[in-house]
């Protein structure tokens, strides 16, 4: 699908930045140019904009920032995330897939497994390496708990970096 839109969920301060310092540590330099994230959806049609610029407001009004810890670390094959559970966001994720039915990609049709992904595009072999390595970074912030998802961002998807379009924070008491 040409230009669409992303939905991610934005990352606290403190773990953003250690993210983004593993981001910048193991990414292939000429492919990092977002900053640290979860996916919750990989493509809306441009045609829905209006929508979701509409929808993700309400959502965030409504809904108080849902809670995540880190696991550990992901093997995506050619690369390496950190692991999140966060099943609030799951439900949230439902929640808006539920709204947009009928208009998701058959990749956004699937729940996913939320993580934060580090590294990528890079051989087996390396991605292996970094995920034997991450035992002792990942130790504080498994260690340290709960943390709690800001804000859901959307972006558009032109090619190369992507825009920002709008941040919806979180704003709401309840709790899915």
């Amino acid at each position: 699908m040409a230009n669409p839109f992303i939905l991610t969920a934005a990352l606290p301060t403190d773990l953003g930045a250690w993210a983004e310092g593993l981001r910048r540590a193991h990414y292939p330099v000429e492919r990092n140019h977002l900053h640290a994230h979860v996916t919750l959806f990989h493509s809306f049609a441009p045609s829905l904009l209006e929508e979701l610029r509409d929808f993700l407001p309400k959502v965030a009004a409504e809904f108080a920032a849902p809670e995540g810890t880190v696991t550990g670390a992901m093997d995506l094959g050619t690369g390496t995330a950190i692991a999140l559970e966060a099943q609030q966001l799951l439900a949230l994720r439902a929640l808006v897939a539920e709204h947009f039915h009928g208009s998701l990609t058959s990749q956004d049709l699937h729940e996913p497994r939320p993580h934060i992904t580090i590294q990528n595009k890079v051989t087996k072999q390396e991605a292996r390496a970094l995920q034997a390595s991450l035992g002792p970074v990942l130790a504080p912030w498994i260690a340290k708990g709960c943390f709690t998802l800001p804000a859901l961002e959307l972006w558009h998807y032109r090619g190369g970096p992507w825009e920002r379009v709008k941040t919806c924070s979180f704003r709401g008491r309840e709790r899915l």
